[in-house]
This record gives C-alpha cells, sequence and structure tokens, in this order.
C-alpha cells in the first residue's frame, strides 16, 4: 500500500493540549511495513521524522514541523498464556485506556491502576507510564522496536529497556533511535488488584472496599482522575492539557529534611504538617510537586494570557482557548522558575517538546 503523503497538515487537533502549526509532510501508517516506508521516505529527502501517537503527551511547535510526522495507527492485539501468566502483545497504535478495559474485563490484574490514562500502547514504554502505585515497567515484558540506525527490528527485554520513574532508554539515553512498533505485557490471571498508592487505599476504604475488584480499582481511579480533569472530557474546560507537566522531583532525603526544617523555621508549616515525601530507594524521597507548586505561590486556576493552571490539579497546564504553543511553555518556564527561587528544587517537564524547548 503506497503512502498518503499529506502536505501542511494542521497538528494542532492531534494534540490534546490543542496547540502546535502544521507538518510539512504528514503519514498516517496503519502497518509495520508503512513504518518502514515512512521512514525510507523521509531519509530519501533528508527529512526530520517525528513519530506522532495519542498527542496526548506533547507540546508541537507554533512553527509547525518541517519534516515528516508519523502518525503511527497500527492496530491488533494477540495473548499467550504460559506458567500462570498471560502475555498480551499490543501494537503500538492500540488506545491504551482500551486495552486497559480490556484487561480488567478479563480479570487480568497488572495495569488495573492505569485506567483513565489518554495516549496509546507505543507510549507506554517510553515514558515509563505510571499513577496511583502502578507503573508499566511491573508488567511489560519485551519491546519490539524500529531501529533506526541499522533499519532493523530489534526486540529488548524488560531489564534492557533502562526503564526508572518515568523514564527509560527510549526517553533519554537512545532518545530518537528506536520507533516503538509493539509491546508485550505479562499480567495475572485472577490476581489480585494493586491498591498500595496511599490516596487509592483510602477511596477504596470509604467505599467500603476493603478487597475490591480489579474493576472496582479501575473505576475509583478513573473517578479519582475526573475529579482532577486528568480524563478525556470535550466538556471539561480543564481539559486541553497534556495531563501533569512536570514530574514529582527525587531528591536526597538530606535535601527533603533541609526543606522542611527551613519552612518550619519560617513558620508557614502548620502543627503537624509536613511536606508529602515519598521513600524513592538509594537515601531519596519523591517530593510532590504540586505541593511545591502550590506553597510558590501558583494557585489552582491561575491563568496568564489563553493558557493557565487547572483548576482542579496544579500539576496541569491548560489551553484555555485559542493558546500558542509559546504561552504554554512561557508559563511552563514561570512555574518552574517560582519553585526554584522558593524551595531550590529544579521540577522536570514531563511532555515531549517538538520544536520548542524549556531551556
Amino acid at each position: 500500500m503506497a503512502l498518503d503523503i499529506r502536505e501542511q497538515f494542521p497538528l494542532a487537533p492531534l494534540s490534546t493540549l490543542g496547540v502546535g502549526g502544521p507538518a510539512r509532510y504528514y503519514a498516517r501508517v496503519t502497518t509495520e511495513d508503512g513504518v518502514r516506508e515512512a521512514v525510507a521516505w523521509a531519509r530519501a529527502r533528508d527529512l526530520p521524522l517525528f513519530v506522532l501517537g495519542g498527542g496526548s503527551n506533547v507540546v508541537l511547535s507554533d512553527a509547525g514541523h518541517p519534516g515528516l510526522v508519523l502518525h503511527l495507527a497500527t492496530r491488533g492485539i494477540e495473548t499467550h498464556t504460559t506458567g500462570g501468566v498471560v502475555e498480551v502483545r499490543a501494537e503500538a497504535g492500540e488506545p491504551w485506556d482500551d486495552f486497559v478495559a480490556a484487561a480488567v474485563a478479563k480479570e487480568w490484574a497488572g495495569v488495573e491502576c492505569l485506567s483513565g490514562i489518554p495516549g496509546l500502547v507505543g507510549a507506554t514504554p517510553i515514558q515509563n507510564v505510571g499513577a496511583y502505585g502502578q507503573e508499566v515497567a511491573e508488567t511489560i515484558a519485551t519491546v519490539d522496536v524500529l531501529d533506526l540506525h541499522t533499519g532493523r527490528v530489534e526486540q529488548f527485554v524488560n531489564a534492557e529497556c533502562g526503564f526508572a520513574y518515568r523514564d527509560s532508554r527510549f526517553k533519554s539515553a537512545d532518545k530518537g533511535r528506536f520507533i516503538v512498533l509493539r509491546v508485550t505485557y505479562a499480567l495475572r490471571p485472577g490476581g489480585p488488584p494493586a491498591a498500595r498508592y496511599a490516596e487509592l487505599a483510602r477511596h477504596l476504604e470509604e467505599r467500603g472496599l476493603g478487597t475490591p475488584s480489579l474493576a472496582q480499582v479501575r473505576e475509583t481511579v478513573i473517578g479519582l482522575r475526573r475529579r482532577k480533569s486528568m480524563v478525556l472530557d470535550p466538556a471539561d474546560p480543564n481539559a486541553r492539557s497534556v495531563g501533569s507537566f512536570f514530574t514529582n522531583p527525587i531528591v536526597p532525603t538530606a535535601v527533603a529534611d533541609d526543606l522542611e526544617s527551613a519552612l518550619r523555621r519560617e513558620g508557614t508549616l502548620a502543627e503537624g504538617e509536613h511536606p508529602p515525601r515519598f521513600p524513592a530507594g538509594d537515601g531519596r524521597v519523591k517530593l510532590s510537586a504540586a505541593w511545591l507548586i502550590e506553597r510558590a505561590g501558583l494557585t489552582k486556576g491561575y491563568q496568564r494570557g489563553n493558557v493557565g493552571l487547572s483548576s482542579r490539579h496544579t500539576l496541569a497546564i491548560v489551553n484555555r482557548g485559542g493558546a500558542a504553543a509559546s504561552e504554554v511553555v512561557a508559563l511552563a518556564r514561570e512555574v518552574r522558575a517560582r519553585v526554584h527561587d522558593r524551595f531550590g528544587v529544579t521540577l522536570v517537564p514531563e511532555p515531549v517538546f517538538v520544536g520548542v524547548s524549556m531551556d
């Protein structure tokens, strides 16, 4: 099947944030052969290549993309049971939440806390998608990729993917080298749900669900995300975002202790109050980016031009209508600067920037 190349194709409608100029060239591909053909087409013309998935974690430049945007839309799921585990192989273009819903419906445990997250399967190993105490790194068995350096399809097992908190070799060490083609997850038939995240556990307890089912955990997670405008809902004025714009910073325990001591000396902590922190291993703790943002003086609903912070969650930067990518980046820089000036902690953005930079 020949590539259908479009010129000056609008990208903003393909992004949940709703910003960005057009692609000089655009191709939607539905097969692995189509991916290869698109890569070859761009190379033959010495054009930069950008792979677009669900558009839920990307900030696109107002100038658009000067090369070829390869819109990945491959579909297909296969399952194989071995040793009490169901291996589910999903093509990169499969919608992630549909995948989670299907796993929960079949009572396969391992991804239930990742419900309601927009985007496609192919993005999950890149970002090591996680929420409510669960990460895809816990269940990913293998990742099939096209190596743009060699032109070969390679398969990496979990230990070769370099997974870390919201990170992987595909996002950091080998950024831009691989196109994720498919992912295999090892799920547990009849396994118990993961309900170890404090907020999730508390809401389950409030619902009288001491031993919840996978479906009840999924329902609760989606409810929590909806309250924070972290699910796609066209009727929600906070919905045009990339979700959490910053990761929760991981710092040495001593740094967190010093931060708390300084705040206590200032008298800015209430009696018995402690800045939220969570163990991160190796003498480090994870701080709450949302708490830091709010304590830096930026409140929910803060607005600057056509962009603002969500009225429900300070971690989300929202397009209030007619926003430019430059406005999004300007507000993100302001948030980062305010937090750094107040606490000496540098927030790291989560989304992929295309043609724009936080620097």
